[in-house]
């Protein structure tokens, strides 16, 4: 492991007395370039496709190919112009595109249930055409890097290379997650992300009709959940499928999110951020394409780089990056610079640093520093269990709750009531793409929250040394309840000397679905069950002076459905009941925070 100043040494051989802050910048255009607007790209089933293609001025002969496809309007979107206009200055052919049923594109639209194969004729004409030297590199972030993930299951042999950015939507059932595009976390529907997203760009008509205004508070509370989009007046979605088949589900199987089988031949650079969603996916999908190559080029050329930031904003971070209320330091990067030296290499054969660079950067929140490794988790990592128990009770920050290396030597439990009526709300984390102001992704003081009798909070003294953690985090809890189904939210917080609680990471358990997503079973009233709460994973430092603390709820509303405590698919339900669980803990049933500590 090393820290981030050696790759920034690499990356700008070459450039003389460059500033500090010209290292961070795109690198200036080499040529000029056309555009030529809504050029049609025919698809296997007769639908056309509409691309803006980009081809450079001043340069001879053919171009490598960088391909983008977005649903989000090729004209407008920054996330497609923006890179187009820099790679096309940058010596690349360009062809961005509106995917199927969106912007100029002909046919209908649903979420990415095309984008397989239609990323794949799209990958076939840009091989095939006058000005294409047929190698060809795919790029894009949050949507676009999701489809990215989607072709590569394809292998189109002129897929030489690939940027897929916040991309963790496209892992499917790979791994147990069964994410699909970002809808679900472990078994538990991802609600206000998606009526957010849904009820902003995922309408399936032209022009579609908008709310003028939108209650988020009523309509995120409102029930049957399937109903949602309709109470609210939105567009015709997928909204009522996404949230009606759930995982396990045979409809996810055909939308072409990688699987525990899918065959991979690219070499991939995998980008996304601590606090947007699905970082722990990526660097799932980083090991599923080296473990799933079939050949040495795309198993020995997969890199990944997780930054501090919010959703697709890696690029845009400053000295100062601030995610929520937390400054979280200097975390720029020479993004621009990585891009456009991965497709040198790949798509032009310019030697170059890339292919020498540590496969695994990763910056640590807290420490403020990038530091860098081949494997993930990093080599050095060991976990780490803080046993969970109380005396009078771990309710609320008032309680005794406490988390300790030693295992308990007494048992007992602490309970929790769980109202859906009343939920424990979200506040800040890996949200995204809501809509709504009030959901506001990012780091966030907790210390509020901590007064409500239905959390548990349990806490460290405060630590003689910092403390550092680099990895997957896991609860694994005893549980019981009264009711046949139930959830369990579990965040890891900071504490600071000044009693503010920042969270970390966190997650959410579906009971039902302890023994896996494809084999749902409801919970016996009373019996205990031992489960694992995935946090997610982070590279995080706790200072000297610190608490480590954990906080277990019954709920993390909106930005998680609230569950109906029935045993029910809740989407189509009504009525929901309260439940009371109780975790349990000693030698028997040692409940535990698992951290991954690496060495100071």
């Amino acid at each position: 492991m090393g820290t981030i100043r050696w790759l920034l040494a690499v990356v700008v051989v070459g450039a003389g007395t460059a500033s500090a802050q010209d290292r961070f910048a795109r690198p200036e255009p080499r040529n000029e370039f056309t555009v030529q607007r809504d050029v049609l790209i025919p698809m296997r089933d007769g639908v056309s496709l509409a691309a803006n293609l980009y081809l450079p001025k001043n340069v001879g002969g053919r171009f490598p190919v960088v391909v983008i496809r977005t649903p989000y309007d090729k004209d407008r979107s920054t996330g497609s112009t923006g890179p187009a206009e820099f790679f096309a200055g940058q010596g690349y052919a360009v062809v961005s595109q509106d995917v199927r049923g969106k912007g100029g594109s002909e046919g209908d639209y649903q979420v990415q249930s095309h984008d397989r194969d239609d990323g794949y004729d799209t990958i076939d004409w840009a091989a095939s055409q006058p000005w294409s030297t047929g190698k060809v590199g795919t790029f894009g972030c949050s949507y676009l890097g999701e489809v990215q993930i989607l072709v590569a299951g394809a292998r189109h042999p002129n897929h030489l290379a690939a940027v897929p950015q916040a991309a963790a939507g496209g892992l499917g059932s790979a791994g147990g997650y069964w994410s699909g595009f970002g809808a679900y976390e472990n078994g538990v529907f991802s609600l206000s992300s998606a009526f957010g997203w849904f009820l902003g760009a995922g309408a399936k008509d032209r022009n579609p009709a908008r709310p003028d205004s939108v209650d988020f508070g009523a309509l995120l509370r409102s029930t049957p959940t399937v109903e949602m989009m309709r109470a609210a007046r939105g567009p015709r979605t997928d909204f009522e499928d996404f949230i009606s088949h759930r995982p396990g589900d045979g409809y996810w199987l055909r939308q072409g999110y990688a699987t525990d089988t899918t065959r991979f031949d690219v070499p991939a650079l995998h980008v996304n951020s601590w606090l947007d969603y699905g970082a722990e996916q990526t660097l799932t999908l980083f090991e599923l394409f080296k473990r799933n190559a079939v050949t040495p080029r795309a198993r020995d050329n997969q890199f990944v780089i997780i930054s501090p930031t919010e959703h697709c904003a890696s690029e845009a971070a400053t000295e100062f990056t601030r995610v929520g209320d937390r400054v979280v330091g200097d975390a720029r990067y020479p993004y621009w610079s990585i891009y456009r030296d991965w497709f040198d290499y790949w798509l032009k054969g310019i030697t170059n640093a890339i292919r020498g660079l540590p496969k695994v950067h990763y910056y640590v929140i807290g420490a403020n520093e990038w530091r860098t490794a081949n494997t993930w988790p990093v080599p050095d990592m060991r976990r780490v269990s803080f046993y969970l128990s109380s005396r009078k009770g771990a309710n609320s920050s008032a309680g005794d709750g406490l988390l300790a290396m030693a295992r308990p030597t007494g048992s007992g439990r602490d309970t929790l009531r769980v109202d859906p009526a009343n939920p424990f709300p979200s506040r800040g984390g890996t949200i995204c793409c809501t809509g709504n102001p009030a959901d506001r992704p990012g780091i966030f003081d907790q210390a509020d929250l901590e007064a409500r009798p239905d959390l548990l909070v349990y806490s460290t003294p405060p630590l003689p040394n910092p403390l550092t953690i680099a990895g997957p985090v896991r609860a694994v809890l005893w549980l019981s309840t009264d009711v046949p189904d139930t959830d369990v939210a579990a965040k890891l917080v900071d504490v600071d000397p000044s009693g503010r609680s920042w969270n970390v990471v966190d997650g959410i358990f579906r009971l039902r679905f302890r023994n896996g997503i494809a084999s749902p079973a409801s919970a016996e009233p009373g019996k205990v069950y031992r489960v694992e709460v995935s946090l997610k994973s982070i590279a995080y430092r706790f200072g000297a002076g610190h608490r480590i603390r954990l906080h277990l709820a019954g709920s993390s509303f909106p930005q998680w459905e609230l569950n109906s405590h029935t045993g029910g698919n809740i989407f189509d339900e009504t009525a929901y009941v309260v439940a009371s669980n109780a975790i349990h803990f000693g030698p028997q049933q040692p409940s535990a925070l698992v951290l991954p500590v690496v060495p100071r």
